[in-house]
């Protein structure tokens, strides 16, 4: 099969293309991460898949609105 009717198919399947369906589920993933207070951000960037910090954070940032770290600040989880 091409890459092109793949992506086809699991558009119409998923009902997004398949990048934009990756890139959601990493930042996803990235955000639950963030809760977790031990981890770093070049951590957290490693796991998901991104080449740096710098680039998780310029991805997150435009698909949240806020920065990883404001959103730490905002979702971490309490320590028990």
């Amino acid at each position: 099969m091409s890459r092109a009717n793949l992506a086809r198919r699991f558009t119409v399947l998923v009902g997004r293309p398949p990048m934009t369906y990756l890139r959601e589920r990493r930042l996803a993933l990235a955000a639950d991460l963030l809760r977790e207070p031990d981890a770093t951000l070049a951590a957290v960037a490693d796991r998901v898949g991104f080449a740096n910090p710098f680039a998780l954070s310029a991805a997150f940032k435009r698909e949240h609105g806020i920065s990883p770290s404001e959103y730490r600040t905002r979702e971490a989880r309490p320590e028990i």
